[in-house]
């Protein structure tokens, strides 16, 4: 028997997670970043990150036992390397995992990394569908991949749609790199900010930028904006994969990012979180370039490019970065309580190096994800952690 669809609109009022919302001809995609932030710098790894939607999710309650969403993804084509797999949706029920799926089609963007050249060619919507789901009232969450650039088209279910109540949790806002992002997690809800926060019972704002994490101060800015109970920035590596600047830079840039996010959160619990173990990088500078040897078998490492004599004229590495970051949580601390500080290695440190080395010498595997999520769970959110729930503590 022929379903009969109820079709709702995608708005804004259906999406957590996102910070703006662009209507497109085909529908909506969401943004992390706003309109006003993306428009100070045009780098085409920025837009590409913050349009991928990590930790955006489409929630709503509704009786439906089938729903169908019609998206138009962007998917990456790496030259010379295998196809990568599609992009993950993860559907949960009552809070529960109730179903995984993917959409084929789209749009195709190919990418060259030894021309450093992207071409984009279109392509058409797919079509992501879950049946079976019971007719009890319920909370449905369709959480977006978060590595595919995903335009929303069309809700569809068998039954009528209503918004999502509030769910009275805080509200986490959280900055980082890739690793942040999601790199090569197994799925957008095992990524390791999206673990940590069902973990520690918070509803998650992910600002991890694949590349981006870069003291830029549009990202302070948005951060500044943005309602938060609890707020969090980890910040390092892009710094060094990017050779971006040097230690004079770097430490006024930190103290500039932290005035301005205390700007509209100024009791805010606020934590500074420094990278996580890299071997390349510990006492190597940056730049990293990617090794291509293996690339056709779908193996892609990186390496330092920088000497560690450079040190000494405040070229950063990453051991540089967490004895600074530690320095300057320690001299804001005296006059900023409510500051903290925890080191990146207690997420992923030597021993974890050594059990689950990073695959391409940067990035966490999902194995990997999964254990830095539990860690900063336990370390931030369970007591004494910065995070531990103290009614009453909000701005």
């Amino acid at each position: 028997m022929d379903t009969n669809w109820i079709t709702t609109p995608v708005t804004a009022g259906l999406l957590r997670g996102a910070l703006d919302v662009e209507r497109t001809e085909h529908g909506v995609l969401p943004h992390r970043l706003p309109a006003w932030a993306r428009a100070q710098y045009a780098d085409g790894q920025l837009a590409m990150a913050e349009s991928q939607p990590s930790g955006v999710r489409l929630v709503f309650r509704s009786r439906a036992t089938a729903v169908e969403l019609d998206t138009l993804p962007t998917k990456r084509l790496y030259v010379g390397a295998p196809p990568r797999p599609d992009g993950l949706y993860d559907l949960l029920v009552d809070g529960r995992p109730a179903g995984q799926g993917s959409v084929v089609g789209g749009n195709t963007m190919t990418i060259d990394m030894t021309a450093g050249t992207a071409e984009t060619r279109t392509g058409p919507p797919g079509t992501l569908r879950f049946t079976g789901l019971s007719d009890a009232l319920k909370n449905i969450e369709i959480w977006l991949p978060h590595n595919e650039t995903t335009e929303l088209v069309a809700l569809r279910t068998d039954a009528p749609v209503e918004p999502a109540r509030d769910p009275g949790r805080r509200v986490w806002l959280h900055h980082g790199s890739s690793i942040s992002h999601g790199s090569d997690a197994a799925s957008p809800t095992s990524i390791w900010p999206a673990l940590a926060a069902s973990l520690g019972g918070v509803e998650l704002v992910n600002l991890g930028l694949g590349g981006s994490a870069l003291l830029d101060p549009f990202t302070a800015r948005t951060m500044r904006d943005t309602p938060a109970d609890l707020i969090s920035v980890k910040i390092g590596i892009n710094l060094v994969n990017a050779d971006l600047m040097r230690l004079r830079a770097f430490t006024p840039a930190v103290h500039g990012f932290l005035d301005t996010v205390r700007e509209g959160h100024p009791t805010t619990p606020l934590l500074v979180v420094s990278p996580i173990l890299c071997p390349i990088h510990e006492d190597t500078p940056g730049p990293s370039a990617p090794d291509f040897t293996n690339l056709g078998a779908g193996q892609l490492r990186f390496v330092a490019m920088g000497d560690p004599a450079e040190r000494s004229a405040g070229k950063l590495t990453l051991g540089v970065i967490r004895d600074e970051l530690a320095r300057i949580v320690e001299q804001r601390a005296a006059e900023d309580p409510n500051l903290h500080y925890l080191d990146g290695r207690d997420l992923y440190g030597e021993s974890d190096a050594a059990e689950l080395p990073l695959p391409d010498q940067l990035h966490p595997d999902a194995a990997t994800h999964r254990r830095i999520g539990e860690r900063f769970a336990r370390l931030v959110f369970d007591a004494p952690g910065a995070f531990t729930d103290r009614s009453g503590s909000t701005d």
